[in-house]
């Protein structure tokens, strides 16, 4: 049986990358190498009904030991990384006791604590890192891991009652269109809950909402000496759309429960430009208010130009999950007192993001968030805490056993 650390080291090496303009699920068929690689290890640990569906989603079922009438609780992590920095050829590297100081990742590539101060609390305890160069992969391959070794205690441990456990490797999470696919009714669970957030004591079951637009601007490209009066520049036209929306409703403005509209990419010339936004807002009302100032905009650029210059595109992504909670709190409080039983005071701040949980949530299986012990995702400077995840472990068994033990 492998180890926590190997068992997330062996899925670094695989480049599950997820791609933003791919219409197929998975968007990076490489996410097939590490789902059947996953299948094989549930098989390894007598999962039953284990399988890899055409859509990448791996699905297996750890039975019942017990009598006792209780929930079927199910657990998810996403096997696809973000394509914000490399995802190949990553070269994990276990630094035991480590020492608080800035951490020199490759000769040159330095992770700084006068950068990330959050760092140095991890004194003393063992971490995984890169060599600087791309992204670890935490986010959610320890989120696997954990969910994974959960399973290998339950089957080493007859001993320990537990209900029906589903688990589902998820593709595609971080480009937020696989979960879409998953069939329920093999992922049959009176509520789950996705491993795939950072500190041990985080329980989160409020989100964004989000949305996403899309600004095609179609300009008229002319000899810039024969411009005038007949030139329409696309990426001007573009740059000025940008400019008329609220600039302190940007990321770099906003903390907490403060919506923002993020310009993602643009690119463009004078004949066509196209900008792409991703747009939150925790409260539905305000996220829907955003939307409208975008169709404001689209409008009167038209009405300037007395023709459609921008064509606007917009799309709903996912929805805050917190209202599906009013009358089923006992989920949360159940892993609420898990944390507090791992000797962690539980921790439930509004997460400016969104999981699986989020969509899931909204198709009708309720699925607050977990911890993994991961820090500085979709970078390179990115680590996980081995003391952290191991502690992520007895938090999910914590809360296996107070599921079974509910009236």
């Amino acid at each position: 049986m492998k180890d926590i650390v190997e068992r997330f080291i062996s899925y670094t090496k695989v480049d599950t990358t997820s791609a933003d303009d791919s219409n197929i699920c998975p968007s990076n068929p490489d996410e097939f190498i590490l789902a059947h690689q996953l299948e094989e290890e549930l098989k390894e640990l007598g999962l039953q009904d284990v399988r890899v569906d055409d859509k990448c989603f791996v699905y297996g079922l750890l039975p019942s030991n017990t009598d006792k009438k209780c929930d079927t609780v199910g657990f998810l992590a996403h096997m696809d990384t973000s394509s914000a920095t490399s995802g190949k050829n990553i070269k994990a590297r276990v630094i035991e006791n480590y020492d608080g100081e800035d951490i020199e990742l490759s000769e040159g590539i330095w992770t700084k604590v006068a950068d990330y101060p959050q760092i140095a609390k991890l004194k003393g305890k063992d971490i995984i890192v890169t060599d600087g160069t791309t992204l670890l992969g935490a986010d959610d391959k320890a989120g696997i891991a954990i969910i994974m070794d959960t399973v290998q205690y339950l089957q080493q441990h007859p001993e320990c009652p537990h209900g029906n456990i589903r688990v589902c490797f998820t593709p595609d999470e971080e480009v937020g269109t696989g979960i879409g696919n998953i069939n329920l009714d093999e992922f049959r669970c009176d509520y789950a809950f996705t491993v795939d957030g950072g500190a041990v004591n985080e329980i989160t079951y409020e989100t964004f909402n989000a949305a996403s637009a899309q600004v095609i601007v179609h300009g008229n490209s002319i000899h810039p000496g024969d411009a005038k009066g007949k030139m329409i520049n696309a990426s001007q036209v573009l740059m000025d759309f940008h400019a008329m929306l609220p600039v302190f409703e940007r990321p770099e403005f906003t903390e907490k429960r403060e919506g923002f509209n993020h310009l993602v990419e643009m690119q463009g010339n004078c004949e066509k430009a196209e900008g792409i936004y991703i747009i939150r807002n925790h409260d539905l009302a305000l996220l829907e208010k955003q939307k409208k100032e975008f169709e404001y905009i689209r409008d009167h650029i038209n009405r300037m130009y007395g023709k459609e210059v921008i064509e606007l595109k917009l799309r709903d992504s996912y929805r805050n999950m917190r209202e599906a909670f009013n009358d089923k709190m006992y989920i949360i409080e159940a892993a609420e007192k898990a944390i507090r039983e791992a000797g962690y005071q539980p921790e439930s701040d509004p997460m400016r993001g969104g999981t699986d949980g989020s969509q899931l949530t909204v198709m009708g299986l309720p699925t607050p968030n977990l911890g993994t012990g991961g820090m500085m995702y979709h970078g390179n400077h990115e680590l996980l805490c081995i003391d952290d995840m191991k502690e992520m472990v007895k938090i999910v068994l914590n809360l296996i056993r107070n599921i079974m033990e509910r009236e």
